[in-house]
């Protein structure tokens, strides 16, 4: 992994080298990894929220890929690049969900064997299905424990890899394979994007997608799309620090909760990325109703970000073509049909 700029240094550390920075060809050769594992997700719009919007939206809806999100294709990247030795270890994660299941199922794929840090709270659907791929689930109370110490200590122990859920940069350029759909499929459909808004949370799947774009469709301006109170990567590119998220914030985004942007992901958004926007939780719970009705997908919370974003009016659709990823699907049945149930 080379060939980047190194990001400046901030306040917190060290800039992020440009050997540890994914490059576009590496991106590329990610897409060689995945064909064949991760699906290639449609882009879809619909006709009756298009007129709505007066404009064009097209949604890349990673809620349709292995395990639910767009994290498999990041986890798939990781451990297919391992050597024998490195497989024959063991790999460690930590996740709120759905890096959690893209690791297991990438790791039952390649036979590999896995531990999984996940908070208590996270969703039920979400915990079962990790255990379900296969992976040793050992849980963790987000708010007063470290996950990153406690995967730290599980991999030391066992002299197992531990895979980072966003600042890896296979597992970055995993994700920017989306990048490469989005600029094929919007041609083929014979649209040309005037932007892209993308869900942030780490950061690992809008610094891939960005850099992706900056090759496939030089010039594009790509949104990161976050909780409102979570709104570190917005603030971080305003102020070319990496910024933190305040202790006291909360949010239903369970996959957006990252306390500050990622050292490799924010080196390369801050040159990347176009701005940020915030969302409330009642938009997201406004788009992820939307997205049900007007294009029968089922959103997480986190996942409906970017679409709550256009539908909130943040930026300008009107006479434009946008694209919008919903990046994962992975919500409980309890909690989704209480959200659906509230826009009856």
């Amino acid at each position: 992994m080379s060939s980047l700029p190194a990001s400046q240094t901030t306040d917190q550390d060290a800039a992020a080298r440009p050997d540890e920075l994914p490059t576009v060809a590496d991106v590329k050769k990610a897409r060689e990894r995945i064909q064949g594992a991760a699906v290639r997700t449609p882009l879809l719009e619909s006709i009756l929220l298009n007129q709505r919007l007066g404009g064009r939206l097209l949604i890349k809806p990673e809620c349709l890929q292995k395990t639910g999100s767009f994290k498999f294709r990041g986890a798939y990247n990781k451990l297919s690049s391992l050597t024998d030795a490195e497989k024959a270890r063991g790999v460690v994660a930590f996740s709120s969900g759905n890096h959690a299941q893209g690791v297991a199922a990438a790791a039952q794929m390649l036979g590999i064997e896995a531990t999984i840090v996940m908070p208590a709270d996270a969703p039920a659907i979400k915990l079962a299905n990790t255990r379900a791929y296969g992976a040793t689930v050992v849980t963790y109370d987000r708010f007063n424990e470290s996950r990153e110490e406690i995967g730290n200590t599980i991999a030391s122990e066992k002299g197992a890899v531990l895979v980072a859920p966003y600042d890896d940069a296979y597992v970055m350029a995993g994700q920017g394979t989306i990048g490469y759909e989005i600029a094929e499929q919007a041609a083929e459909l014979g649209a040309a994007p005037e932007a892209a808004l993308v869900c942030c949370g780490g950061g690992g799947l809008i610094s891939g997608t960005a850099l992706a774009l900056s090759d496939a469709a030089p010039g594009l301006p790509v949104y990161a799309v976050e909780p409102e109170l979570f709104d570190d990567t917005k603030r971080s590119l305003e102020s070319g620090r990496r910024e933190t998220v305040p202790p006291e914030a909360r949010s239903i985004c369970d996959a957006l909760l990252a306390p500050m942007p990622g050292r490799l992901t924010f080196a390369l958004n801050k040159d990347l990325l176009a701005g940020g926007f915030g969302v409330s939780d009642d938009e997201v719970r406004h788009a992820m109703r939307v997205a049900f009705t007007e294009l029968k997908l089922v959103a997480e919370p986190g996942g409906a970000v970017a679409l709550a974003a256009v539908l909130a009016g943040k930026i300008d659709i009107k006479g434009r073509t946008l694209v919008a990823v919903i990046s994962g699907g992975n919500v409980d049945p309890a909690q989704f049909a209480a959200i659906l149930s509230e826009g009856a």
